[in-house]
């Protein structure tokens, strides 16, 4: 391997205070902390990007793709990152947006209007300036790369990253609110910008960093905000009827009501039929999205003697136990569980007289995930199995929410059916908006009808299932609205590396390094859905998961670093291998093993592939003629590879191995002939 340190060609960077080392890692460090901040933040300003959500992560990727390609085209410092962030800052605290609940064919029905620009307005802005801010950073990473040996800096950026990951994960677990993430920006720009001349060091860093920061603080300062490692959640007390309630939205969305238990009952229906539908009354309940409170409180007043209230959300859970006027939380006989539904179902060994999953719906997608949402798993045929194991005999399980379409009830009654086997009870509350209660018993015996459903309606789609949980999605097809953005987002990114990198000859050398980069993503993207189902879709999980992947990535630079590993084509016969196994171990066998082989058998499964792709990158980088320009055309697959995700919603994410093959056997068809020999 040649691994000779290469001249840096951006002039001045041997000047930076900073040396070139902790250099690579602070800015490798604000690199991601600030991809997932923006992803945080513009998701709970702008509704559309809760279910949008890689589409900030393309833009990032293109910017970073597009910082590592600028690199030796110019001797200025990226003053433009800081300015492109205030602007986005500016633009999105000036015009919040959120989500008309009545759009026909996309993933979300949720929001009661739209307030703020049209998408086709705001999702373009957003997605260029989170591109043009991750560029600044992204370039001073790639200025670092020609003066270190080439494993070496993709070993710092790795470190670096896992740094990001764990400060953002860190603020997380505080529940710190956005003027911290901004206080963070504003200290790395001043860091690695040099402050030559001074007069511009202020002018382009200081005053946006300014500008950022006290957006950010006004912002947390508002009354009623708290910030959730999901949400940005607001609420506020109100009267209702002559009631004293709490009125609680997330992400600028209504989304539920801290009411007394009797003022619920009287006021609708659906919370009291799961109880009349019950044939003995319900001593024992389990309530999936116990959100602040109520569904609890109405359980304790039918007379159950033991609740477990599962709310994946921990500051939802905190405030309903604070602003709850019955204090359910604060009675003896209610246990919380701070977890996804899901794998609450997987975990435990109670049974109960009455499970109930109380409006579970999210409002939002898993970060980094296409199109999977925090409750996708909880409305699979499997997840209505875990629940039937968990029923005592005589026991029910229930579901209640605005559907808002009448297929989507039937397509929920089927699966109750199909995991239950029988019909379940079916009660249309309201059809304006589809109010529905759904409820079935172990055995047709345990549960009470008012009248018999007659069945799911011609054009009903198949029940979800763990490998397709896209329960609005009616069918198996991409939205035309994703086709449509996506296609721009390419002809954006073609017509911007271009600009900033000149003719494409330049990378044509590294075709093979950008399907690594899109065969990655989907590993990627495969490993975060396949971690939720196992073990929750928590956004400790999902931390839990990106970091373990660039430790995976990390360990196979450092294995390339220090031992001769096998010849490329045996290490891509090593990854083959590996999504051949990810594809015949069935998530059913891992859901069956108790939690610790889980652990084991899902590290093994997911991580071989994704180690085997990175030796294989690892080899392969080191040989390049330009670290920068084939580093960027990485990223750039990677980005590509962001959008290939949503192909998971028709053929399933298990078919993304499918995808992923393919185009790891293009990588290995244009390997260069001399590193295929050499390896």
């Amino acid at each position: 391997m040649t691994l000779q340190a290469q001249k840096p060609v951006t002039g001045g960077e041997k000047d930076h205070w900073l040396a070139v080392r902790p250099r690579l890692i602070l800015a490798s460090a604000f690199m991601l902390f600030l991809e997932l901040a923006l992803i945080r933040w513009t998701g709970s300003n702008i509704v559309h990007l809760s279910y949008f959500t890689n589409f900030v992560l393309l833009g990032s990727f293109l910017g970073i793709g597009l910082g590592f390609l600028r690199v030796g085209r110019s001797r200025r410092q990226p003053y433009y990152s800081p300015v492109v962030l205030a602007v986005l800052v500016v633009v999105v605290s000036a015009f919040p947006v959120t989500v008309d609940r009545n759009t026909e064919g996309i993933l979300y029905w949720t929001s009661l209007g739209t307030v703020g620009p049209p998408a086709w307005l705001i999702l373009p802005v957003i997605f260029c300036a989170a591109a043009v801010a991750l560029m600044g950073p992204a370039e001073l990473v790639g200025r670092c790369f020609p003066e270190l040996p080439r494993l070496e800096a993709y070993r710092y950026d790795l470190i670096g990253s896992l740094t990001g990951i764990a400060a953002f994960t860190a603020l997380s677990f505080l529940s710190a609110p956005p003027v911290f993430w901004g206080l963070i920006a504003a200290i790395c720009y001043g860091l690695l910008l040099m402050p030559k001349p001074r007069t511009l060091y202020v002018g382009l860093v200081t005053v946006p960093s300014l500008v950022v920061v006290g957006l950010l603080l006004a912002e947390t300062l508002t009354p009623g905000a708290i910030w959730s490692p999901y949400y940005k959640v607001t609420f506020k007390a109100m009267q209702l009827a002559g009631v004293n309630v709490t009125d609680i939205a997330v992400n600028g969305i209504p989304h539920q009501q801290a009411v007394p238990a009797a003022a619920r009952l009287q006021w609708e229906a659906q919370y009291g039929l799961p109880y009349d539908r019950t044939t003995k009354p319900p001593k024992d309940v389990l309530i999936v999205g116990a959100g602040s409170g109520t569904d609890v409180a109405i359980a304790l007043s039918k007379g159950a003697n033991r609740v477990d209230a599962v709310e994946i959300d921990p500051k939802l859970r905190e405030l309903g136990g604070s602003v709850h006027p019955d204090k359910p939380y604060d009675d003896p006989r209610v246990t919380t569980h701070v977890t996804d539904g899901r794998a609450f179902l997987e975990r435990s060994a109670e049974k109960y007289d009455l499970i109930l999953f109380a409006l579970p719906d999210s409002l939002t997608l898993v970060s980094g995930a296409s199109s999977l949402r925090l409750e996708s798993y909880l409305f699979t045929e499997e997840a209505m199995q875990a629940a039937r194991a968990h029923l005592k005999p005589g026991g029910t399980f229930s579901m209640y929410n605005y559907y808002r379409e009448s297929w989507l009830v039937d397509r929920l009654a089927s699966t109750m059916q199909s995991a239950f086997g029988h019909k379940p009870c079916v009660d249309v509350v309201s059809t304006a908006g589809q109010q529905a209660v759904i409820t079935a018993g172990l055995t047709a015996s345990a549960q009470r009808c008012a009248t018999e459903w007659p069945g799911a309606a011609a054009g009903t789609p198949l029940p979800a299932d763990d490998d397709r949980p896209f329960l609005y999605l009616k069918d198996a097809t991409i939205p035309p609205i994703y086709i449509i953005t996506l296609g721009l987002i390419l002809i954006v990114s073609l017509l911007a590396v271009r600009l900033v990198a000149g003719p494409y000859g330049r990378m044509r050398p590294y075709a093979d390094l950008f399907l690594l980069g899109v065969g990655f993503m989907l590993l990627e993207t495969k490993s975060v859905t396949g971690f939720a189902l196992l073990f929750g879709t928590t956004w400790v999980v999902n931390a839990i998961v990106f970091a373990g992947v660039l430790v995976a990535v990390l360990a196979a630079v450092e294995l390339t670093r220090r031992f001769r590993m096998p010849p490329l084509p045996v290490m891509y016969a090593v990854l083959f291998a590996g999504l051949l196994l990810a594809w015949l171990v069935p998530n059913a066998w891992l859901l069956s093993l108790p939690l610790p082989l889980r652990a084991v058998a899902a590290v093994t499964v997911a991580f071989l592939p994704i180690f085997a792709a990175n030796v294989v990158f690892a080899k392969r980088f080191a040989e390049t003629a330009d670290a920068t320009t084939s580093f960027g055309a990485n990223l750039l697959g990677a980005m590509v590879g962001g959008c290939l995700e949503y192909a998971a919603l028709v053929i399933g994410y298990k078919g993304l191995l499918i995808v992923a093959a393919v185009l790891y056997l293009g990588a290995l068809a244009l390997l260069p002939r001399r590193n295929a020999a050499v390896g």
